[in-house]
């Protein structure tokens, strides 16, 4: 549990970066973001999550 929580603190370290250093792209993705179906959105965030419980499971098996 505590990789996860570890995890999700690096996740918010790295996108507080993103929208710090580049604010004018992260407003481009979340215009095109808007206008994309919420069931592409649903597969994107799945697929993610997948590869992101194996990476942790690679590293940490």
């Amino acid at each position: 549990m505590s990789d996860l929580v570890v995890a999700i603190g690096l996740v918010l370290v790295i996108e507080g970066l993103l929208w710090s250093l580049w604010p004018g792209l992260g407003r481009k993705l979340l215009e095109a973001t808007a206008g994309t179906p919420e069931s592409s959105l649903r597969m994107a965030g799945a697929v993610a999550v997948a590869v992101g419980v194996a990476v942790v499971w690679l590293v940490r098996g």
